[in-house]
């Protein structure tokens, strides 16, 4: 088996909250380059099945993915898993528990939304949806655009559904030890997705990657979408330091919203460990 050159592994699809379906993602990402492909829909594998059909049909390797939500330090982090059984029951649980929090929490998003002058915003999310048990922030950024209240994405995130603006509403996700648990007992791996994301202190960032490293997480997302060079840097070093492999995704959701398109990424330092190296088992 020759080793993949443009690994991408960290992308989201109708399922979840991207713009592009399966297939869709798979010819995308053909045509980028990419050789190994995952999928990652938030708290959600249902996908799974066709986006492994659809990489066969472009020629591209494929490993399972999937994004679990995760409640740490206060904090929403995610928890990427990939080359994991999509079909295993004790993971399909899980993930039901993490979603069935979505729903309600939506609606009492749009009520907050409401009161500050902006009506008929969880409705307006609901058309973005493919999957309405997936519903997300995400959902009502693109409505607010679409209805003139901001001009994109990026303004939404910082006049609106974040803490301590209008429609931000706190969820218990599921605990990192579970997450983890799930993915490494249906035969995965675990690696923290875009972590520079979290903004954490020293101390709690110290925290969140020893406490997944002792629950049995194996990777760090090094070069991601969201990661610039510098941030790459240092999460090589924390890679180093934690014995973790390095993965690599763009977190593609969408050709208008997304910071990197699919293939996009620049190359791994080389002296660090592909995470893709301890899955080659698990490819199709």
């Amino acid at each position: 088996m020759t080793f993949p050159q443009n690994p991408d592994l960290h992308c989201h699809s109708t399922t979840s909250d991207g713009t592009l379906t399966p297939e869709e993602l798979a010819a995308r990402a053909k045509a980028n380059g990419v050789d190994l492909w995952a999928l990652t829909d938030h708290d959600e594998v249902s996908a799974q099945q066709r986006a492994l059909a659809a990489a066969a049909a472009q020629g591209m390797r494929y490993l399972t993915g999937v994004e679990v939500s995760v409640t740490f330090a206060d904090a929403t982090v995610h928890i990427v898993g990939l080359g994991f059984d999509h079909t295993d029951a004790r993971l399909a649980e899980g993930l039901a528990d993490t979603r069935d929090g979505r729903g309600p929490r939506a609606i009492e998003m749009g009520e907050q939304l409401a009161k500050v002058g902006i009506p008929g915003a969880y409705e307006g999310a609901l058309k973005y949806v493919g999957n309405p048990r997936l519903i997300s922030r995400t959902h009502f950024a693109r409505f607010l655009v679409e209805s003139g209240v901001c001009r994109d994405t990026a303004e939404v995130f910082r006049k609106y559904l974040t803490e301590g603006k209008p429609g931000f509403v706190p969820h218990r996700w599921a605990r990192l030890g579970d997450a983890v648990k799930w993915i490494t007992q249906a035969g995965g791996v675990a690696v923290i997705a875009h972590p520079a994301r979290y903004h954490f202190s020293p101390t709690v960032e110290y925290a969140l990657f020893s406490e997944f490293r002792q629950h049995g997480g194996q990777g760090v997302e090094v070069v991601t979408g969201s990661h610039s060079a510098q941030e790459a840097r240092r999460y090589a070093d924390m890679a180093r330091e934690f014995d973790l492999a390095a993965s690599r995704g763009s977190d593609f959701h969408s050709p208008d919203e997304s910071h990197i398109d699919l293939g996009k990424l620049a190359p791994l330092p080389a002296d660090l460990t592909p995470v893709w190296s301890l899955l080659t088992a698990r490819m199709h």
